[in-house]
């Protein structure tokens, strides 16, 4: 049976593409894009005063499975992504056990066949247990699916080790994905380092943390000439390093989630732990210059780093309770409403951002909204609005920071593989 997607305003720069027109998905692809288009058989969806575009993935998601399914597992995590107006998200190794052999990766990808509603991508460990000694199962892990590798949540400390890792990864073609957090200066800081910190008598991480690893990690792709992405960038110095890394054409790519551009360190002044991420909030000079970096497109994508954490959990003081917020169903409203209406950006930026950019990043699939590609769509009314509370959310865990906010831009629709994820806001089962 087809479908057709009516009178939305169908946006992707790929394929210079900004107007109202009509969208056909037949067999799971895009069979025909033009004004005035009908179906003879079929169902009609109404998208008039909606967007229309290519499928979002989020390259920066903790779906806790397996080990910690009490905070989320695959299906409640691939609802939640569905619900977000994501058609694919990219599943970080730090599960219990850490995802480090090709075993591993399989049962990812045999889980999300069997109840992830969107597309899942596995990333894997760079070393055994992420704990940066020896290296992984790398090519076995790639051979089962593995789209990127990374010891996200500590970050290898060894320089040495480090480069092995990309020299290996390089010769595979593979992509190493950097937690950027040098250890011996963050040293169990909850906050970020500076007059907040000292006001409110919690341990800081210097900036410099973040900014030394960078360096490395640039320093280290140039000499292998692996492919690097920084995760969850927080600082105008490391915006800087990227910026001129780029320059000079080292293989280098970066994210930065919602939190760090929509929120800044004089949130935490409540001891609220919903605040409380790592990388930590930064200062509002940092924030601002993370929202020039995706104007000016030294940021290629936004990345959640989707961190769901159990109630109790987050209920603790704030130096003990974990780090990381949720995400998902936040980043796409917050985007909206943040960058899209204040016109900071506009929304073939937005497909940039979400879709193009961290697939380019990640070297996935690319989807354009043309004949012949695959039916992965994200649909969203930008004049719809939601007020976020512990109802509306779908994902397991609640430790978000943006409870209580008014936001626009709610997704409507979500096909993947021309399959219902997300239809009229509600996430379509299974």
């Amino acid at each position: 049976m087809a479908l057709l997607l009516k009178g939305g305003r169908v946006v992707d720069p790929a394929v210079g593409l900004d107007a109202v027109a009509d969208v056909v998905v037949r067999d799971g692809a895009i069979v025909e894009v033009g004004e005035g288009l009908s179906i003879p058989k079929g169902e009609t969806i109404d998208c008039s005063g909606k967007v229309v575009m290519p499928g979002f993935v989020d390259v920066h998601t903790h779906l806790r499975e397996p080990g910690r399914e009490d905070e989320e597992t695959v299906a409640s995590g691939t609802a939640a992504a569905a619900h977000g107006g994501f058609t694919a998200v990219c599943a970080m190794p730090n599960t219990s056990p850490v995802c480090d052999t090709g075993a591993a990766v399989r049962f990812l990808v045999e889980r999300a066949e069997e109840r992830g509603l969107v597309r899942v991508h596995p990333v894997g460990a760079l070393t055994k247990g992420q704990m940066g000694e020896q290296l992984a199962e790398i090519g076995d892990m790639m051979a089962e699916g593995a789209v990127a590798f990374s010891d996200d949540g500590r970050g290898i400390q060894s320089a040495g080790m480090a480069r092995t890792a990309m020299e290996y990864l390089s010769g595979l073609g593979g992509l190493y994905v950097a937690h950027c957090e040098d250890e011996s200066l963050s040293r169990g800081g909850s906050v970020n380092e500076g007059v907040v910190s000292t006001r409110l008598g919690l341990p800081g991480q210097p900036a410099a943390a973040e900014e030394v690893m960078v360096a490395r990690e640039i320093m280290l792709a140039e000499l292998t000439g692996c492919r690097v992405h920084i995760a969850h960038l927080s600082t105008a110095g490391s915006l800087a390093l990227v910026r001129e890394a780029k320059r000079r054409g080292v293989p280098v790519t970066c994210e930065a989630t919602p939190h760090h551009l929509f929120l800044d360190e004089d949130a935490i002044a409540s001891y609220d732990t919903a605040y409380k991420m790592n990388p930590p909030l930064r200062t509002p000079e940092d924030r601002e210059a993370l929202v020039a970096g995706l104007v000016d497109g030294t940021i290629d994508c936004i990345a959640t780093d989707h961190a769901p954490h159990a109630a109790h959990e987050k209920e603790l003081e704030f130096e003990l309770a974990p780090f990381g917020v949720i995400g998902l169903e936040t980043a796409v409203p917050l985007a909206v409403t943040h960058l899209v209406r204040t016109k900071t950006l506009g929304w073939g930026d937005l497909v940039r951002l979400f879709c193009h950019g961290p697939r380019s990043a990640f070297g996935l699939p690319q989807v354009r909204l043309e004949p012949g590609a695959t039916a992965d769509i994200t649909v969203v009314n930008p004049d719809s609005q939601v007020e976020v509370d512990a109802s509306w959310i779908v994902s397991k865990s609640r430790n978000t920071p943006f409870l209580g906010q008014t936001l626009y831009g709610v997704p409507t629709e979500v096909l993947v593989g021309g399959r219902w994820a997300l239809r009229g806001g509600e996430v379509v089962s299974l």
